[in-house]
Protein backbone atom coordinates (compact mmCIF):
# COMPACT_ATOMS: atom_id res chain seq x y z
CA UNK A 1 0.00 0.00 0.00
CA UNK A 2 1.36 3.43 -0.84
CA UNK A 3 2.15 5.97 1.80
CA UNK A 4 -0.38 8.44 0.39
CA UNK A 5 -3.18 5.87 0.72
CA UNK A 6 -2.23 5.19 4.34
CA UNK A 7 -2.52 8.90 5.14
CA UNK A 8 -5.90 9.17 3.37
CA UNK A 9 -7.44 6.46 5.57
CA UNK A 10 -8.73 8.38 8.62
CA UNK A 11 -10.73 5.36 9.81
CA UNK A 12 -10.07 3.93 13.26
CA UNK A 13 -8.09 0.69 13.32
CA UNK A 14 -11.21 -1.47 13.81
CA UNK A 15 -12.77 -0.11 10.60
CA UNK A 16 -9.70 0.79 8.55
CA UNK A 17 -9.16 -0.65 5.09
CA UNK A 18 -5.46 -0.20 5.77
CA UNK A 19 -4.83 -3.16 8.08
CA UNK A 20 -1.06 -2.60 7.74
CA UNK A 21 -1.30 0.86 9.31
CA UNK A 22 1.76 1.48 11.50
CA UNK A 23 -0.29 2.67 14.47
CA UNK A 24 -1.88 -0.35 16.11
CA UNK A 25 -3.69 0.98 19.17
CA UNK A 26 -3.91 -2.46 20.79
CA UNK A 27 -0.12 -2.77 20.73
CA UNK A 28 0.50 0.80 21.86
CA UNK A 29 -1.86 0.77 24.83
CA UNK A 30 -0.22 0.59 28.22
CA UNK A 31 -2.76 -1.84 29.70
CA UNK A 32 -5.20 -3.17 27.10
CA UNK A 33 -8.13 -5.26 28.40
CA UNK A 34 -10.79 -6.87 26.24
CA UNK A 35 -11.06 -9.38 23.43
CA UNK A 36 -13.51 -7.50 21.18
CA UNK A 37 -12.52 -4.26 19.48
CA UNK A 38 -14.60 -1.43 18.05
CA UNK A 39 -13.56 1.91 16.70
CA UNK A 40 -15.24 4.99 15.32
CA UNK A 41 -14.18 8.47 14.18
CA UNK A 42 -15.89 11.81 13.78
CA UNK A 43 -14.67 15.21 12.63
CA UNK A 44 -15.73 18.06 14.91
CA UNK A 45 -15.50 21.60 13.61
CA UNK A 46 -13.83 22.97 16.74
CA UNK A 47 -10.19 23.49 17.79
CA UNK A 48 -8.45 20.43 19.23
CA UNK A 49 -7.78 22.12 22.61
CA UNK A 50 -11.49 22.85 23.11
CA UNK A 51 -12.58 19.31 22.13
CA UNK A 52 -9.91 17.63 24.28
CA UNK A 53 -10.65 19.83 27.29
CA UNK A 54 -14.38 19.06 27.21
CA UNK A 55 -13.81 15.32 26.82
CA UNK A 56 -11.07 15.14 29.49
CA UNK A 57 -13.53 16.40 32.11
CA UNK A 58 -15.15 12.97 32.44
CA UNK A 59 -18.12 14.47 34.29
CA UNK A 60 -19.17 15.84 30.85
CA UNK A 61 -19.40 12.41 29.22
CA UNK A 62 -22.93 11.49 30.43
CA UNK A 63 -24.17 14.59 28.54
CA UNK A 64 -23.61 12.85 25.22
CA UNK A 65 -23.02 9.16 26.04
CA UNK A 66 -26.54 7.78 25.95
CA UNK A 67 -26.01 4.69 28.14
CA UNK A 68 -23.74 6.28 30.73
CA UNK A 69 -25.89 6.99 33.78
CA UNK A 70 -23.14 8.51 35.88
CA UNK A 71 -19.41 9.00 36.25
CA UNK A 72 -18.06 9.79 39.69
CA UNK A 73 -14.59 11.34 39.64
CA UNK A 74 -12.48 9.61 42.31
CA UNK A 75 -9.30 11.60 41.61
CA UNK A 76 -7.53 13.07 38.57
CA UNK A 77 -6.85 9.58 37.09
CA UNK A 78 -9.66 7.37 38.43
CA UNK A 79 -13.44 7.39 37.98
CA UNK A 80 -16.42 5.15 38.75
CA UNK A 81 -18.79 4.41 35.83
CA UNK A 82 -22.44 3.25 35.95
CA UNK A 83 -23.72 2.22 32.52
CA UNK A 84 -27.09 0.91 31.30
CA UNK A 85 -27.05 -2.69 30.09
CA UNK A 86 -29.70 -4.66 28.16
CA UNK A 87 -32.98 -4.93 30.02
CA UNK A 88 -33.31 -2.75 33.08
CA UNK A 89 -29.89 -3.58 34.52
CA UNK A 90 -26.69 -1.59 34.91
CA UNK A 91 -23.02 -2.51 34.91
CA UNK A 92 -20.32 -0.72 36.88
CA UNK A 93 -16.57 -0.40 36.96
CA UNK A 94 -13.74 1.80 38.11
CA UNK A 95 -11.57 3.12 35.28
CA UNK A 96 -8.05 4.48 35.45
CA UNK A 97 -6.29 6.75 32.95
CA UNK A 98 -3.13 4.85 32.00
CA UNK A 99 -1.60 7.37 29.60
CA UNK A 100 -2.44 10.75 28.15
CA UNK A 101 -0.96 13.58 26.19
CA UNK A 102 -2.98 16.83 26.24
CA UNK A 103 -4.68 17.58 22.93
CA UNK A 104 -3.46 14.24 21.50
CA UNK A 105 -4.89 11.20 23.32
CA UNK A 106 -6.29 9.63 26.49
CA UNK A 107 -5.98 5.91 27.32
CA UNK A 108 -7.81 4.08 30.07
CA UNK A 109 -8.38 0.63 31.48
CA UNK A 110 -10.97 -0.79 33.83
CA UNK A 111 -9.75 -1.85 37.24
CA UNK A 112 -10.00 -5.35 38.67
CA UNK A 113 -13.58 -6.49 39.36
CA UNK A 114 -15.22 -4.61 36.47
CA UNK A 115 -18.61 -5.96 35.33
CA UNK A 116 -17.37 -5.38 31.77
CA UNK A 117 -13.57 -5.43 31.49
CA UNK A 118 -12.62 -2.72 29.01
CA UNK A 119 -9.90 -0.39 27.88
CA UNK A 120 -9.41 2.06 25.10
CA UNK A 121 -7.90 5.10 23.57
CA UNK A 122 -9.47 8.33 22.34
CA UNK A 123 -7.28 10.28 19.93
CA UNK A 124 -7.64 13.95 18.99
CA UNK A 125 -6.06 14.99 15.70
CA UNK A 126 -5.86 18.64 14.71
CA UNK A 127 -6.92 19.14 11.09
CA UNK A 128 -6.49 22.83 10.19
CA UNK A 129 -9.48 24.06 8.22
CA UNK A 130 -11.52 20.99 9.24
CA UNK A 131 -11.42 20.98 13.03
CA UNK A 132 -10.54 17.92 15.10
CA UNK A 133 -10.78 14.25 14.19
CA UNK A 134 -11.80 12.30 17.28
CA UNK A 135 -11.14 8.56 17.09
CA UNK A 136 -12.39 6.24 19.83
CA UNK A 137 -11.07 2.68 19.94
CA UNK A 138 -12.55 0.43 22.62
CA UNK A 139 -11.59 -3.08 23.67
CA UNK A 140 -14.10 -4.93 25.83
CA UNK A 141 -15.25 -8.34 27.04
CA UNK A 142 -19.04 -8.55 26.71
CA UNK A 143 -20.81 -10.23 29.64
CA UNK A 144 -21.76 -13.79 28.65
CA UNK A 145 -19.33 -13.67 25.71
CA UNK A 146 -20.82 -13.86 22.22
CA UNK A 147 -24.35 -14.39 23.59
CA UNK A 148 -24.04 -11.18 25.59
CA UNK A 149 -22.79 -9.36 22.51
CA UNK A 150 -25.80 -10.53 20.48
CA UNK A 151 -28.23 -9.55 23.24
CA UNK A 152 -26.56 -6.14 23.59
CA UNK A 153 -26.82 -5.61 19.84
CA UNK A 154 -30.54 -6.49 19.92
CA UNK A 155 -31.09 -3.85 22.62
CA UNK A 156 -28.90 -1.31 20.76
CA UNK A 157 -26.42 -1.27 23.67
CA UNK A 158 -23.48 -2.94 21.91
CA UNK A 159 -20.34 -0.75 22.08
CA UNK A 160 -19.89 -0.51 18.29
CA UNK A 161 -23.43 0.87 17.91
CA UNK A 162 -23.10 3.16 20.92
CA UNK A 163 -19.69 4.51 19.90
CA UNK A 164 -21.10 5.70 16.57
CA UNK A 165 -24.13 7.31 18.22
CA UNK A 166 -22.18 8.84 21.09
CA UNK A 167 -19.59 10.41 18.78
CA UNK A 168 -22.36 11.85 16.61
CA UNK A 169 -23.97 13.38 19.74
CA UNK A 170 -20.57 14.67 20.89
CA UNK A 171 -20.15 16.40 17.50
CA UNK A 172 -23.61 18.00 17.78
CA UNK A 173 -22.97 19.17 21.33
CA UNK A 174 -19.56 20.67 20.54
CA UNK A 175 -20.65 22.37 17.30
CA UNK A 176 -24.13 23.60 18.23
CA UNK A 177 -24.29 23.50 22.02
CA UNK A 178 -27.17 20.99 22.00
CA UNK A 179 -28.06 17.47 20.91
CA UNK A 180 -30.93 16.87 18.52
CA UNK A 181 -33.49 14.48 20.00
CA UNK A 182 -36.36 12.51 18.48
CA UNK A 183 -39.97 13.44 19.21
CA UNK A 184 -39.95 10.69 21.84
CA UNK A 185 -36.79 10.64 23.95
CA UNK A 186 -35.01 7.46 25.08
CA UNK A 187 -36.57 7.39 28.56
CA UNK A 188 -40.09 7.85 27.14
CA UNK A 189 -39.40 5.10 24.61
CA UNK A 190 -38.39 2.68 27.42
CA UNK A 191 -41.41 3.68 29.56
CA UNK A 192 -43.71 2.74 26.66
CA UNK A 193 -42.06 -0.70 26.62
CA UNK A 194 -40.84 -0.32 23.05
Amino acid sequence: MTDTHAKADDAPLAASKNRDAPHDVTLDMVEGKGGSITGRSVTINKPVAEVFSYFRDFSNLPHFMENVQSIELLDDKRSHWVVKAPGKTTVEWDARVTAEQPNRFIEWTSEEGADVPNSGRVEFEDKPGRGTIVTATILYDPPLGIVGKIVAKMFQREPAIQARRDLRRFKQLMETGEIATPAVNHEQFEEMGL
